[in-house]
């Protein structure tokens, strides 16, 4: 990291974000993990790929709590600071509406999303995919698995190479587990 991006991140004030972030604590998440951590995860992909946008990365931590806490006080998010009002626009362009089917939702941010949605979308898969388990739940993960191919990678190379390397790596990595899963359940059987 060079000068002018330690100084760009030595000037964020993430502190508030990270505190309405804490609402996520406890909840558990299909694909497994943490719901908080997902968040702070979610960031840490962002600097690791050089995004440094304040009001990208301030979203990155609440970026789920809008969808998972329908009751949300969204004051709470546009009081923070001067950039709360893009942060709270972001985070609602990362949202799933109400009624909007999964691959709906993934295509009107594929279609209509700015950039910093389609940089958000993608590094939150990637950390979906990073801690994806096989909780129970094999079909959860296939159909995971299959939605982050057929959506999530062409947004990827829409948006950066890199991030497209490491989301197709993921998916060609859980492909193998889940199939090696399943071949140790038939050799069992």
């Amino acid at each position: 990291m060079n000068t002018e991006q330690m100084n760009q991140l030595s000037g964020l004030r993430l502190a508030p974000y990270m505190q309405l972030a804490t609402y996520l604590i406890g909840k558990s998440r299909e694909g497994g993990g943490n719901m908080f951590r997902h968040q702070l995860d979610t960031m840490s992909i962002l600097v690791d790929y050089k995004y440094l946008d304040s009001v990208l990365l301030k979203a990155s931590l609440v970026h789920d709590v809008l969808e998972d806490f329908p009751d949300f006080n969204h004051n709470n998010l546009l009081s923070i600071d001067f950039e709360s009002h893009a942060v709270y626009n972001l985070v609602l362009e990362v949202t799933r509406r109400q009624g909007e089917t999964k691959p709906d939702f993934l295509m009107r941010i594929r279609d209509s999303g700015s950039l910093k949605a389609k940089i958000l979308k993608v590094a939150d898969r990637i950390s979906n995919m990073i801690s994806l388990g096989f909780v129970n739940n094999l079909g959860f993960v296939e159909r995971y698995i299959n939605e982050t191919e057929k959506y999530l990678l062409p947004l990827a190379a829409e948006v950066n190479h890199n991030m497209l390397t490491e989301l197709s790596d993921l998916v060609n990595s859980r492909r193998r587990y889940l199939e090696d899963f399943r071949n140790l359940g038939n050799a069992s059987a």
